[in-house]
């Protein structure tokens, strides 16, 4: 089993992948996208969104991440592909899922699922500009209004030579509402010969057992889920492998807010912080009713020192947990 941590535009940046990986169970990170129009970007551009190149192309923890591009001209895109991983991504994924309005006007992200054809042209143009040592992936969801057209599309992803594919088993239209179709990917496999990512409404281990056996795929893609129980890939991996395994409780969880490198960077304004800690703090409120506590007390608060004088209240030291998590929140 292959557990991706998914692309989240504004949400999985660096800092929350650094964070997350560091707590296990996590073979592959893929990066927020970069929108190429016409342009080859220095390597500024792709440092800034994948600081990981700097370190091999590896997380503090040593999870590989791969770059993800997200846009319509092929030549452009394989430029800046071929770039990405002689800067040290660990091959290049291509985004034909994201349902953001303002990103399918300008004809990027999931619109282009109504144009088969011309998904086929960017990933061909892709694979050939890119070593075939690395890996070409695709991200895509079942269709645009539908799925009428899923075997075409998965045909041209299929026909153009990537490596493997994600697919996100919700339209455009369903956008994140539940449930997620897991069961109408297996008659999407047998026209591939290329490993699929199955992504979309693991929430927890159970979530992630039913997905397996609905979609029948092994790998999965999580996103929200992680967001909301960050050790989440650690216990799927130890359910599958039957390992025993601890998970994180709230005390844990906040010492990780607060021990991690999210207000470190000099570079960030003073709210960033803040902001993060309550963008996440929305996830967390769906598995942990301390995150509702905690979020009713900072809701207010923008100075990143104030916020962190909070979160000391609650985050646990590591000398009073247990080995494995003392373990982890050291690591």
């Amino acid at each position: 089993m292959k557990l991706v941590l998914a692309p989240m535009e504004g949400v999985v940046d660096f800092k929350m992948r650094e964070l997350l990986t560091d707590l296990g169970g996590f073979d592959l990170c893929v990066t927020e996208f970069i929108r190429v129009v016409d342009l080859t970007f220095p390597r500024r551009v792709f440092t800034r969104y994948c600081p990981e190149l700097l370190n091999g192309g590896f997380t503090r923890a040593g999870t590989p991440v791969r770059i993800q591009l997200l846009g319509q001209v092929p030549h452009a895109l394989a430029a800046n592909a071929r770039k990405a991983v002689k800067l040290g991504s660990h091959g290049v994924d291509l985004n034909f899922g994201c349902p953001a309005k303002t990103v399918n006007k300008s004809r990027g992200g999931a619109v282009l699922l109504k144009e088969p054809e011309q998904i086929y042209q960017i990933i061909k143009a892709v694979r050939e500009a890119v070593p075939a040592e690395h890996e070409v992936s695709a991200k895509i969801r079942l269709g645009f209004d539908d799925d009428a057209n899923s075997t075409e599309i998965v045909d041209a992803v299929e026909q153009a030579g990537a490596s493997s594919l994600a697919i996100h088993a919700r339209t455009k239209r369903d956008g994140y509402k539940p449930p997620a179709y897991w069961e109408k990917i297996p008659p999407l496999l047998s026209r591939l010969s290329i490993p699929v990512v199955a992504n979309g409404e693991i929430w927890q281990v159970k979530d992630a057992m039913r997905c397996q056996e609905q979609s029948q795929c092994q790998d999965l893609m999580l996103g929200r889920g992680a967001l909301a129980t960050p050790d989440l890939a650690a216990k799927i991996k130890a359910h599958v492998t039957d390992t025993p395994y601890t998970p994180l409780n709230w005390e844990n969880v906040v010492h990780h807010i607060l021990h991690s490198s999210m207000h470190q960077d000099e570079n960030m304004s003073e709210k960033y912080f803040s902001a993060r800690t309550k963008q996440w703090l929305s996830y967390l409120k769906r598995q942990y009713a301390g995150a509702h506590v905690l979020f009713d007390e900072i809701k207010t608060l923008k100075s990143k020192g104030d916020v962190i004088k909070v979160l000391e209240k609650y985050a646990i030291s590591p000398d009073l947990d247990s080995n494995h998590n003392s373990k982890i929140l050291l690591k």
